[in-house]
């Protein structure tokens, strides 16, 4: 079995579906046999293997192609390795079609497109909708996700449609820590900050800072991330004159990431379109309290076990919320466990199953 990755990005940037998606070449790589191979084509990565492959690779990766942002060499080295391939897993809908290509090339290829949330919730275009048609199964993050698959394409048989939830990385999983002593509490909130990731909730989050100072004088709002927001966010917190509660951190190496889980009270991303949530996963490995917005996947991963949802922009919900998670902490050990479902092993036999169980009769579109 030779199998084939495509992703836009695996180290180029360290967004949620990149660091995702280094763990299905994990995956792919643990559950290749001896005979078997994984071959990588990554449009955005340089051609040099980063230093931080060794960590998601083994003995069975074969060749891995950096496209340095160009996408010519993109598909074409897509088409060159696709000829050879029986596999191709696709990280992002906006590559599918060049999966659907490649098949054009080699006619035993099957190809499964992996599903994160927002850019599979629209209408497609007829070349998407013919590559989704195409495919040997979609790996949805959460059901959620797979329930608007088929809203935007009913013509979609469901059983090629499976819930594969997303996986924490094992290099950031953190053993007990000491439980910090009570000044906040310390919210901790962990996303990008771009103009068209709004829906992400960070403002909210600040608007309600003042109704949480008259309980909680010394709450702090630590904010981990970067974006061409950030400038309308520090000017909110100004104005509303919270910025001396409000933390921009920028974004972290992990080291400093996991000090940050480590050491808040509790975690919030009140979010309108999360398909999944990996943040919360990260936060609960560290036995901390989630608050999330009750609204996309993220209710599939955040439960009153852990945390809390609450209804996104109501501001009074998001404040009884979080009084409720700064005063009454979940059990961390509850919390531990709940991600502890979710954990790498369990994500890469739910991977071998939904790949072994695809129906190889794949219809020609």
């Amino acid at each position: 079995m030779r199998t084939l990755l495509l992703a836009p990005a695996l180290f180029a940037q360290n967004g949620g579906i990149e660091r995702i998606m280094r763990l299905y070449l994990k995956a792919l790589c643990k559950l290749a046999g001896p005979a078997d191979r994984v071959d990588a084509v990554v449009l955005n990565d340089e051609p040099d293997r980063d230093p931080r492959l060794a960590q998601y690779a083994t003995d069975r990766l074969g060749e891995w192609v950096g496209c340095s942002r160009a996408k010519g060499r993109f598909i074409r080295e897509t088409i060159r390795l696709g000829r050879r391939a029986d596999r191709l897993v696709c990280a992002h809908l906006h590559h599918l079609s060049i999966a659907w290509l490649a098949r054009r090339f080699n006619r035993r290829l099957r190809y499964s497109l992996v599903a994160h949330g927002i850019e599979v919730w629209r209408p497609y275009s007829g070349l998407e909708r013919r590559a989704l048609l195409g495919a040997e199964r979609i790996l949805c993050v959460s059901e959620y996700t797979r329930r608007q698959l088929l809203r935007f394409c009913p013509e979609l048989s469901a059983e090629r449609l499976v819930v594969v939830p997303n996986t924490l990385d094992p290099s950031f999983e953190s053993g007990p820590a000491a439980a910090p002593a009570f000044v906040g509490p310390r919210i901790l909130c962990v996303t990008r900050l771009s103009a068209s990731d709004s829906y992400k909730g960070v403002d909210t989050l600040i608007e309600v800072l003042p109704q949480l100072r008259r309980d909680f004088p010394l709450v702090r709002l630590r904010i981990v991330g970067q974006g061409d927001d950030l400038p309308r966010l520090t000017a909110l917190a100004e104005r509303l004159g919270v910025a001396s509660s409000v933390d921009f951190l920028g974004p972290l190496p992990d080291e400093a990431l996991r000090g940050e889980y480590a050491s808040c009270d509790l975690f919030a991303l009140p979010s309108r379109r999360e398909g999944f949530g990996l943040v919360y996963l990260e936060a609960m490995t560290h036995g901390k309290s989630c608050l999330a917005a009750r609204a996309g996947g993220a209710p599939e991963v955040v439960n009153v076990e852990v945390g809390c949802l609450v209804d996104y922009a109501n501001l009074a919900d998001l404040a009884a919320g979080l009084t409720d998670l700064a005063r009454h902490p979940r059990d961390s050990g509850v919390v531990r466990r709940h991600a502890g479902s979710f954990a790498f092993p369990v994500f890469s036999r739910r991977l071998a199953e939904a790949l072994a169980s695809a129906d190889h009769k794949t219809t020609d579109y």
